[in-house]
């Protein structure tokens, strides 16, 4: 998928939220131009715990398809490539904390006024508006405001995290749906604007049926395990090698899980007979299931659940994940070369998915590894002016 080609993004995000969401535009064809301080470059580039011949595995992750401009922004002259490259981009992403933009001269009142078919995505952590604007904020912190740890646990246990970052990458998905709107927008009106995207509302967002149970009807879930607060069963069950879900989410599922299971009683047994009978004597299906379960192993019970057309899945570590046949059929794990790192992999492009092994990945960059024809190229800076440039630690 090659849509956005064409349009050109001034990426001025760091850490996770903003560059998952500009990779996101990369993989759509988008050409990306990662803006990072000469030293150090984006704060991931040091992120561990893995590095690979010195190059982060966690920055590689989420910045393929993206050229590296480093800048110093503290500096006027770094200041003033910068406007002037926003000057020649159809779409700037920043996730500056409140009032940094607006010192550095990239905020989108000053560039849209200069260019007004310009969209500026900007990512915080609570907005622009609201008591709360200022705070700071981190993806763990999002998670537990935001709701997302009140649902994540076991209902005896305490509250945990969700096992990926969702406060960060949840923006960064809606970021990458925003800005692709409005580009949308932009070719029926010819008028950018402002996208003022809050890392909290993208986690209320998600809440979606869980806000709508307390909104209308008073039910605050609270956390569910594995489980579902309706569905039964419908969790997590252990087998003899290893866990097990299994998804009757309707009673239309329930006659062949219990063909499955060899327990063809279990279809019009009062108890069981409906969802909402197996509500009502939830401990006890609970019970009877997962000792069934227990007795044989996880394929075994797949093969059976599958041939019954019974959702169910195994539980997967990340390793098992990245070799199972189906996502590497669908050319889910992506290949790529690196001038430092080598032979780099990683999660691919959902997006682009089906299409088997797929060339066209491009890896993330080196720190300034693009300034030199960035400024060039496409600003026209001469070769005399890059040299002093260089020499004064404006550019990198």
């Amino acid at each position: 998928m090659n849509s956005l080609h064409g349009v050109r993004v001034l990426d001025l995000t760091r850490m996770l939220a903003g560059p998952y969401g500009t990779m996101l535009l990369a993989d759509l064809g988008a050409e990306v131009l990662k803006i990072e301080r000469p030293v150090g470059g984006d704060e991931i580039r040091s992120v561990g715990p893995h590095f690979v011949h010195g190059e982060s595995v966690y920055f590689l992750s989420v910045n393929r398809g993206k050229r590296s401009v480093a800048l110093d922004l503290a500096r006027p002259e770094g200041r003033e490539l910068l406007r002037r490259l926003a000057m020649r981009c159809d779409v700037v992403v920043e996730n500056f904390r409140a009032g940094v933009a607006e010192r550095l001269g990239c905020d989108a009142a000053t560039l849209m006024a200069a260019n007004p078919r310009l969209i500026v995505c900007g990512i915080t952590a609570f907005g622009r508006t609201g008591p709360d604007r200022d705070l700071p904020a981190f993806d763990l912190t999002l998670q537990a405001r935001g709701g997302m740890m009140g649902l994540t646990g076991d209902p005896a246990g305490q509250p945990v995290r969700c096992g990926v970052p969702m406060g960060d990458l949840a923006g960064g998905l809606f970021s990458a749906l925003a800005v692709s709107a409005a580009l949308y927008e932009r070719e029926r009106t010819g008028v950018g604007r402002f996208i003022d995207l809050s890392l909290l509302d993208c986690q209320v967002g998600l809440l979606s049926y869980a806000a709508g149970n307390w909104l209308m009807a008073g039910d605050d879930m609270g956390r569910q395990g594995s489980g579902h607060a309706y569905a039964v069963p419908y969790q997590r069950f252990e087998t003899s090698d290893g866990h097990i879900v299994i998804a009757v989410f309707t009673d239309a599922f329930w006659p062949g899980f219990c063909r499955a299971l060899t327990r063809p009683d279990w279809i019009t047994d009062p108890r069981f007979a409906t969802n909402a009978a197996r509500r009502g004597h939830l401990a006890e299906v609970q019970s009877l299931v997962g000792q069934r379960l227990s007795e044989e192993t996880t394929a075994h019970w797949l093969t059976r659940l599958y041939g019954e057309g019974v959702p169910a899945g195994p539980v997967q570590r990340v390793s098992e994940v990245c070799a199972d046949p189906q996502v590497l059929a669908r050319g889910m794990i992506a290949t790529m070369e690196h001038p430092v790192a080598g032979t780099v992999r990683a999660a691919g492009d959902p997006l682009r998915a089906g299409e088997g092994e797929r060339a066209g990945f491009i890896a993330a960059p080196t720190l300034g590894a693009d300034t030199d024809a960035v400024l060039l190229g496409l600003l026209g800076v001469g070769v005399t002016e890059l040299a002093a440039l260089r020499a004064s630690g404006v550019v990198g």
